[in-house]
């Protein structure tokens, strides 16, 4: 299904709840029942065979970041511009994010930051580092546990919400949220409708292991990069410092190859026409990434 804008202003991803406010699980679920019920009146064996087939679907669908089974999920941008986003997530880190922010400035691009929310409170001068050059900021949860999704509801709720905090603390309230790995489960959207939260993935990324493997990292994602992509990066140290200059060196590449291509890095409100973060100081919509 094609991405397209809803009357809002936003936009609603492929896979896109239905307008009962279903989510595409939901309805193939009813489906399957349904399905089993009247099957079951013909053989009991294929009643099995749909259900077990709507179990397995419901275990595969976490792990396809772009497949909004359980919620609606924008990994793509709606603007017709020959344009990309850069989101760097896992940050911020002492070591890698001041030089990315020196080279970003530098190509003048805006980005988003998906930050760890411990990291973020551990080091709030990083936070207002990247606010202070106009990025922008989203809630890449508290602790990047991995297995999250699969955890209570309870669980996914505190981690999202004490990243919340630590970052409406530092003067922004964000919008986006990115859950780790890109997973996504069924008590994922509860948890985001207590924030008033939406879920950003991606379209493009280079699986770069949260940067231990970034030998041609940017020929991996120049490779296969389209207008409306939104890329996924890391901010974190390698965990062999001395290739820091090596990432960064990706990085400048891929910046360069981006611009060869005739693509402009846009700051991912426009690309996905919808704002990231607020101020809490104002609530001022920030449509870009600057903070009012």
């Amino acid at each position: 299904m094609d991405d397209r804008k809803d009357p809002a202003g936003g936009m609603t991803p492929s896979n896109p709840s239905t307008d009962s406010g279903l989510s595409l699980g939901e309805c193939i679920g009813m489906g399957a029942l349904a399905g089993a019920a009247l099957l079951a009146l013909v053989d009991p064996r294929l009643s099995i065979i749909v259900l077990t087939g709507f179990i397995l679907l419901c275990g595969i669908a976490s792990f396809f970041p772009r497949f909004g089974f359980f919620l609606p999920i924008i990994s793509r941008g709606t603007s017709a511009k020959k344009a990309v986003a850069l989101t760097f997530d896992d940050g911020p880190d002492p070591l890698s994010t001041p030089p990315l922010l020196r080279l970003l400035a530098a190509h003048g691009v805006k980005a988003t930051f998906f930050v760890i929310g411990k990291h973020a409170a551990a080091h709030p001068e990083l936070i207002k580092a990247i606010l202070g050059q106009g990025h922008a900021v989203a809630n890449h949860s508290y602790t990047h546990d991995n297995l999250v999704m699969f955890r209570s509801a309870k669980s996914i709720a505190a981690e999202i919400a004490s990243t919340q905090q630590v970052l409406q603390n530092l003067g922004i309230r964000p919008l986006a949220f990115r859950p780790p790995v890109g997973i996504t489960g069924p008590r994922l959207q509860p948890a985001l409708s207590k924030t008033g939260l939406y879920t950003v993935n991606f379209s493009c990324r280079a699986i770069d292991g949260g940067n231990r493997w970034i030998k041609n990292l940017s020929k991996k994602i120049l490779k296969r990069i389209r207008p409306g992509d939104i890329v996924a990066l890391h901010d974190a140290s390698p965990p062999n410092p001395s290739l820091l200059p090596a990432w960064l060196n990706e990085i400048e590449l891929l910046l360069d190859g981006i611009q060869t291509r005739g693509l402009t890095v846009l700051p991912l409100a426009e690309i996905i026409d919808r704002p990231v973060m607020l101020a809490t100081n104002d609530d001022k919509e920030l449509r870009g990434a600057q903070v009012g």
